[in-house]
């Protein structure tokens, strides 16, 4: 038996829709960049409130959990206030993105192993010294929710590890991206062109974290196939 035979008819039908989505995706972030990488403000606005919308629309009809459909979804949310430039968008965008992470830990501890306490005990140190050497740079007030939305992306990056190699990198993108995002807050020497390396590193965060997501057992499903992925055979 394939593995599309050993899926629910009504999801096969829905993933002939699911390339075409994905390709929407890849374009959209395409444009964004070179948006950013070209200086045009106005492709930025354009493009970068697609991208989420559409990789939820690619991983639902690849029958991806609700909790990483409504990960994404929180994910635009933050995408769209952080459009704006001011601190009540800032904290919007901030809190979208944190329940976000709340579904994304959801969906890590369902039933899965536990992450290394080894490389926890890694972010854990480097979570401690960037906030350490940022805490004088921030804002007053941004520090306390900066200090929480970095435990709770930090949660995230390790966490992400029980669902293989692609979530994990996906999670230290997403980490990386976040801090690249603060260290700019904090008027931080920053790279050229800034805003294309937080894009860039946030984009495949959040792709890497959907395929880590949609090429792995459900739990409890091990050594069969799931209702949400497509088993690698070649192995």
């Amino acid at each position: 038996m394939s593995a599309t035979d050993s899926r629910p008819a009504h999801t096969s039908g829905a993933e002939r829709f699911a390339r075409p989505v994905l390709l929407a995706f890849l374009l959209a972030a395409a444009v964004d960049l070179a948006g950013l990488i070209a200086g045009a403000e106005t492709v930025h606005l354009v493009a970068k409130p697609l991208l989420m919308p559409l990789l939820a629309g690619y991983a639902a009809l690849r029958g991806g959990p609700r909790p990483l459909v409504a990960a994404l979804l929180f994910g635009w949310g933050g995408d769209v206030f952080l459009l704006a430039d001011d601190d009540l968008a800032f904290l919007l965008g901030m809190g979208s993105f944190a329940v976000g992470h709340v579904c994304y830990l959801t969906l890590f501890g369902r039933g899965r192993a536990r992450a290394p306490l080894a490389t926890g005990a890694g972010y854990a140190l480097a979570l401690v010294v960037f906030l350490v050497l940022i805490w004088p740079d921030l804002p007053a007030d941004l520090r306390i929710p900066l200090t929480g939305y970095s435990l709770l992306i930090t949660a995230v990056a390790w966490r992400a590890g029980v669902l293989g190699r692609y979530a994990a990198a996906g999670g230290a993108l997403f980490l990386i991206s976040d801090a690249l995002i603060a260290t700019g807050i904090a008027e931080w020497p920053q790279a050229p062109a800034p805003d294309f390396w937080v894009m860039l590193t946030y984009i495949a965060a959040q792709a890497l974290l959907t395929l880590g997501v949609l090429t792995v057992p459900p739990a409890g499903e091990t050594g069969r196939t799931g209702a949400y992925r497509e088993r690698d055979t070649s192995n």
